[in-house]
């Protein structure tokens, strides 16, 4: 929401003038936080966990999925980044193939890049052929005995060159890893809060009809401050409190992070960003494939809303 907004400014200042404090001590804005966020997401997604970093977020998925499904493999995507824990070193080949190699339980799918990738926009249909691979994937596993927990992905690929996957893809690729037991991760910590512009969160430009499993957040969520949540449904949330073993997080939902939190829902809201980031992104697509038309070195302009990608050719 910009560089020391002053409404996030003045929320924290006179927060942390009143009470900030260890979270296993009750305080209001906690709830009044998870009830604002939870009008942002579908119904299903109702349970909270609050974090300090998007990192936090992601490996706490990681944990949610293994509990309720009682399986380890992962599903993600190539070029992937997921944070910097080394739980999720594991699972981003973007870290991993530099370090020390993919683990067992890792699976890599290719990126549903209809540009560069192995299925382009001249194919039939790319969405059911990408979504193969994922499926591909399971099978293979199963034949070695091992069983899918997840197919974690950020909604749009950012470090994997600010992807559009089409549209149908995650419905397609969630079904065969149901199917399979595991459940579905979309990882909005880049690109969530409205910065696609036409929907508060990337994973609903796939459409109405598809709800992840769990969703992770992080970055702009606090507007620079250490703050991030993972929302789920209440199935897997009771799963993971059957082990009788509570998830606890000194700091992940303190008083001063949920008033940080609430007014950049606030600035959101009252500052029109979302419809801002439409129109800034539509404008700067116009002018960038403009250029494209002059350069042949441009060879894709992509994005929707302030996440756009310039593909640069020889």
């Amino acid at each position: 929401v910009g560089h020391c907004h002053p409404d996030i400014v003045k929320a924290a200042h006179e927060q942390n003038q009143l009470l900030n404090t260890n979270s296993r001590y009750l305080h209001d804005n906690l709830v009044d936080y998870a009830e604002r966020l939870s009008k942002t997401l579908p119904e299903k997604l109702c349970i909270f966990y609050f974090l300090n970093s998007g990192s936090e977020a992601n490996d706490l998925a990681l944990r949610l999925a293994r509990q309720y499904t009682k399986h380890e493999d992962v599903i993600v995507l190539d070029h992937a980044y997921h944070g910097h824990l080394t739980s999720l070193i594991d699972i981003s080949p973007y870290k991993f193939r530099n370090l020390e190699g993919q683990k067992e339980w890792v699976h890599v799918a290719p990126v549903p890049d209809t540009y560069r990738g192995l299925y382009r926009e001249d194919h039939e249909d790319s969405v059911t052929a990408y979504a193969d691979e994922v499926k591909n994937i399971i099978e293979h596993a199963h034949k070695r005995g091992r069983k899918i927990a997840a197919f974690f992905v950020e909604s749009l690929p950012s470090v994997g060159g600010q992807i559009i996957p089409p549209a149908g893809y995650f419905q397609k690729v969630a079904k065969h890893v149901h199917k399979a037991g595991g459940i579905f991760i979309a990882d909005e910590i880049q690109v969530g809060f409205g910065r696609v512009g036409k929907h508060f969160w990337a994973f609903q430009l796939q459409g109405e009809d598809f709800i992840p499993d769990i969703v992770t957040m992080g970055k702009p969520i606090g507007n620079g401050h250490p703050l991030a949540c993972v929302a789920t449904t209440k199935e897997i949330a009771e799963a993971f409190a059957a082990t009788g073993v509570e998830y606890f997080n000194t700091f992940g939902g303190n008083p001063v992070s949920c008033a940080i939190g609430l007014a950049v829902l606030d600035v959101i809201e009252k500052e029109h960003l979302q419809a801002h980031a439409t129109e800034v992104g539509n404008f700067l697509m116009k002018i960038l494939k403009e250029q494209q038309m002059k350069h042949p070195i441009i060879g894709d302009v992509r994005g929707c809303g302030l996440f756009i990608g310039v593909d640069l050719i020889k």
